[in-house]
């Protein structure tokens, strides 16, 4: 599979394309321990590896050019299979931020330019839907910065203690909540921006929008979805499952 192209002799305008990066090269630690080792993306929910359930919704999205999914070296769990809707890059780092950036350099290689968009998305955001995607992309195609999906706090916010004031595990503060966000993805920026802006921000950076928040841009804040959380938790499979059968049973 290869990047749709663009006719540069028929326009002299550039017409940005929109990409898809999945970085998918984490273990999944918190999820706990599969009986079969698997990483957390591959487990199985509603009867597919989650990350199948993520690159089916991205699969619908028409206007997207072209999906990468970034695996750690080694691993052939998603080894090319004619006909599927995406690529994999076994370029994935020791961090999220690490195999992001080098999934950049990948879709540059297969004829991306840097001032077409990408769309992050977490693999384990297997609850993701077709509508939500096109529904950033509609609100962020034509915007300075680029944007992400994200949904309002809905619960009151507490802070914990501070370690070692015998405060661990007790409220310290209640919190103002009425403009906070939870951030969620896909997070959508042109891939010159956030190349520069992962480059800058480092390894230790949890998620595309911090790193272009560091340069002093302020990103989009694009409605999402409560379901569009991520698998994190062992009780989060069970959540995912039954939404998913819901889903299915609905259509």
């Amino acid at each position: 599979m290869t990047p749709n192209s663009t006719d540069t002799h028929s326009t002299t305008l550039f017409q940005p394309r929109f990409f898809a990066l999945i970085p998918c090269a984490g273990q999944g630690s918190r999820a706990g321990a599969a009986p079969s080792g698997l990483a957390k993306q591959y487990r199985s929910v509603a009867g597919q590896a989650m990350v199948m359930h993520t690159l089916a919704a991205f699969g619908a999205v028409a206007r997207l050019a072209y999906t990468l999914v970034v695996v750690a070296p080694g691993d052939d769990f998603l080894a090319p299979t004619p006909n599927l809707p995406f690529d994999v890059a076994a370029c994935g780092g020791a961090s999220r931020a690490a195999s992001v950036r080098n999934g950049l350099d990948a879709l540059l290689q297969a004829g991306a330019q840097l001032d077409d968009w990408v769309l992050v998305h977490d693999a384990a955001r297997c609850l993701i839907t077709p509508a939500q995607i096109n529904a950033l992309i509609d609100a962020c195609e034509h915007d300075e910065v680029g944007g992400l999906l994200a949904h309002k706090l809905p619960d009151t916010l507490k802070c914990e203690g501070a370690l070692g004031l015998g405060q661990q595990g007790r409220v310290a503060a209640t919190l103002e909540r009425s403009d906070k966000w939870l951030a969620q993805t896909p997070q959508m920026f042109r891939i010159g921006l956030l190349m520069r802006a992962l480059d800058v921000a480092g390894a230790a950076v949890t998620d595309e929008s911090s790193a272009v928040e560091a340069l002093g841009l302020a990103p989009k804040l694009v409605p999402g979805s409560a379901q569009n959380f991520k698998v994190t938790y062992p009780e989060d499979f069970a959540l995912a499952e039954a939404v998913l059968l819901s889903r299915g049973s609905a259509g």
